[in-house]
């Protein structure tokens, strides 16, 4: 089968791809007719043998290059990875109502996200990105945030990790093009449910805020937030996701999109 994207029988692996933004790359890769392998810390089961789960952490070694051999024993071979795996814990620097209150940044908030957000997408690019180097092609798409773009109130941490995926990109973008290899990253802003838009994560953001929970999902839909006055979807960042995995996006290296619908201050 042909597609404008022509990325039938493609192996594909997607970090966190179990919930929210990866499970709907999942999807879209699975509509092109790709093999695809999701790396998540579950398990699943699956009839479809062009899908494949298997439970990682990104941030251990071991677990990823099991995973990846995994990847190449079942399909043979791995065409484009998406670092999605990510994780997102509000806290403030100084908490002025409380010190060392639950909502401000400590060493275990810090570990956590650094070790997913920054040491994950470190440890499968560079077990993926062998592969590619040896066989001379190969997509790696960074997962980012715009706030990573940005920063954000309350998000530090995770806009720290995500400004440093954005280095990655740009980095192994210079290091892996001249061996057929392109790196690429996607900043999603504010998008539909998924799996950080949690009751205890808005209530941690709203605290971090100083404003309420209504207010934080006023601003979801806010034209003050979002020039476009709504929040996206998960199938627009995967559309663009699967584009940027195909030879139609052959001449696109080392920058990063923002998928935001036009916000860039928040």
């Amino acid at each position: 089968m042909t597609t404008w994207l022509n990325l039938t029988g493609k192996t594909v692996i997607v970090t966190g791809g179990c919930s929210g933004i990866g499970a709907a790359v999942v999807q879209e890769f699975l509509n092109q007719a790709c093999n695809v392998v999701v790396s998540d810390l579950q398990e699943k089961q699956s009839d479809n043998d062009k899908l494949m789960y298997l439970a990682c952490d990104v941030s251990k070694r071991e677990d990823v290059e099991k995973m990846v051999t995994k990847t190449l024993e079942k399909f043979g071979s791995v065409d484009i990875l998406v670092n999605n795996a990510g994780i997102n814990i509000p806290t403030l620097l100084v908490d002025s109502k409380k010190s060392y209150s639950k909502y401000e940044l400590n060493d275990a908030v810090y570990d956590k996200v650094m070790d997913i957000n920054v040491k994950g997408v470190y440890l499968v690019a560079q077990t993926v990105g062998r592969i590619f180097v040896e066989k001379g092609s190969g997509v790696i798409i960074n997962m980012s945030s715009e706030c990573g773009l940005e920063g954000s109130e309350g998000q530090s941490i995770y806009a720290a990790s995500k400004n440093a995926v954005n280095s990655f990109t740009r980095s192994w973008a210079k290091e892996l093009g001249k061996y057929g290899v392109r790196v690429v990253g996607v900043a999603p802003g504010i998008l539909e449910a998924t799996g950080l838009r949690t009751l205890a994560y808005e209530q941690a953001l709203a605290y971090t805020r100083g404003v309420t929970v209504e207010k934080i999902r006023e601003g979801y839909t806010s034209s003050k937030t979002t020039p476009l006055a709504r929040d996206g979807k998960l199938s627009e960042v995967a559309d663009l996701v699967a584009y940027l995995a195909s030879e139609r996006a052959s001449y696109v290296h080392g920058v990063t999109y923002n998928v935001a619908g036009g916000k860039t201050r928040g």
